[in-house]
This record gives C-alpha cells, structure tokens and sequence, in this order.
C-alpha cells in the first residue's frame, strides 16, 4: 500500500471518529439518566483514541483536528449529524457502529496497515453496537412516544447510510458484502423493535459520497467552529 493510499484512508476513518467523537462529547450535562451520561463519555472517549491513532498515521493529530478547513475534512456525513433527541442519536449511533464493527472485523482479518488498529478497536466498538441495538429495542418495542421517535429518527438519517459503503482508496474489503450484512444486521434489529427498514433511498444524487470528497452538511461549519475555536484563539499555547 502506498503512503498516499494509506493516508487516505487513515484520514477518512480518523475523521469519521472524531467527529462522532464531539458530537456525542455534546451530551454531556444533557443525557436522559446518568448512566446515559456515562456510556456516551466512554463511547466517545473510545472514538477520540481511535481518531488520535488514525490521525497521527497521517501527520500532527492536532493540526489536523483543529487547524483545517471543512472541505479538508472526509468524515462521513451520517457523523457529522446533529444529535437531535435521544432516539436520534441512537439511530445514528445503531446505523454507525453497526458499519464501524463490521468493517473493523473484516479489517483486523486482514494483513493490511490497519489490521492492529482493527483488531485493538473491534471489542470496543461491539459494545458501542450492543449499547445502540439495546437503546433500539428499549424505544422501539417501549411505549407509544418512544416507538414513534425511533421511528422518525430512523427514516431521518436513512438517506446518509448509503456513502458507508463507497470503497474507500486503502481499505481491502469486500464493500457489497459489507453492505448486506450491515443491511441484515441493522434489518433484525428494527424488526425486533417493532421498527422497519426505512423504504427512502440510501443515497441522493448530491449525498452520496460527498462527505468522502470533503462536502459537508450545514450543520458540520458550526460543529467544526466550536471544535476549533480555543485552539484556533490561542495558537501555539501549551497546556
């Protein structure tokens, strides 16, 4: 694998972490119940490790966290995703880590660059699966209000679950039999959630993929502003 290649793609899953990261760090003070407030701290205590692994394959973590540009940034535009109430962070979180987890099993299978990584980070991110399946069930087979906003949030963030599986330069895996796994997987849930699958499509002519290619949702400028602005005020201190 060329260095070039292997940036790519440490980039792109670096930045899929670190940004998840921040926005579930936005839940804190504002979780249902306090156990809530603790699983999503370690959740996104655990994406941040992954991002700073990632990111330092490709150069300085920090100034690559906090000194570049939207367009720079090739995250996924599911992450970048408000978090919206409860039920929608879990969708978002149910649609994510069930793809992180999959893709990581296949990739620590490998030999590749990115099998150690993989391998370290696969048990994390099960639970950070089983967390999100639990929640899915809990809403969705629970009481009227909770069904119908697993719903909505399910439908709401369907759209941005087809660019996961747009091949991405440096990863060796199979992308089509990834999908239909993540498809079967993320389908048995819901099913006993008392949920279905979405019917919408999975991809729109100006989403797919375009988080890859560093075009992002409205939402993202102001999450990256508030990332950003202590370094960005304070260049070159230490702390």
């Amino acid at each position: 694998m060329t260095a070039t290649v292997a940036t790519t793609a440490a980039l792109a899953l670096g930045d899929d972490a670190l940004v998840l990261s921040h926005r579930l760090g936005e839940w804190a003070g504002h979780a249902p119940v306090l156990e809530e407030e603790v699983a999503l701290a370690n959740i996104a205590l655990d994406l941040l490790g992954q991002a700073r692994v990632l990111l330092s394959m490709v150069g300085d973590e920090d100034e690559l966290a906090y000194l570049r540009e939207e367009r720079a940034f090739t995250n996924l535009q599911l992450v970048e995703q408000p978090n919206g109430d409860f039920a929608h962070t879990i969708a978002r979180q149910l649609y994510f880590s069930t793809y992180q987890h999959l893709l990581y099993a296949a990739l620590a299978g490998g030999e590749g660059e990115f099998a150690p990584l993989a391998a370290k980070a696969v048990n994390e991110v099960a639970y950070h699966r089983d967390h999100a399946e639990q929640w899915t069930l809990r809403l969705g087979d629970g009481t009227d209000v909770g069904h119908e906003r697993m719903r909505r949030a399910c439908e709401a963030l369907w759209r941005f679950t087809g660019e996961m599986f747009q091949p991405v330069a440096g990863l060796d895996v199979d992308w089509a039999g990834l999908e239909a796994a993540w498809l079967e997987s993320v389908g048995d849930v819901l099913e006993r959630a008392t949920l279905t699958l979405p019917e919408g499509p999975r991809v729109t002519a100006w989403s797919a993929g375009a988080g890859r290619q560093g075009v992002h949702t409205e939402p993202f400028g102001r999450m990256l502003a508030e990332m950003q602005h202590l370094h960005r005020s304070h260049p070159g201190a230490s702390w």
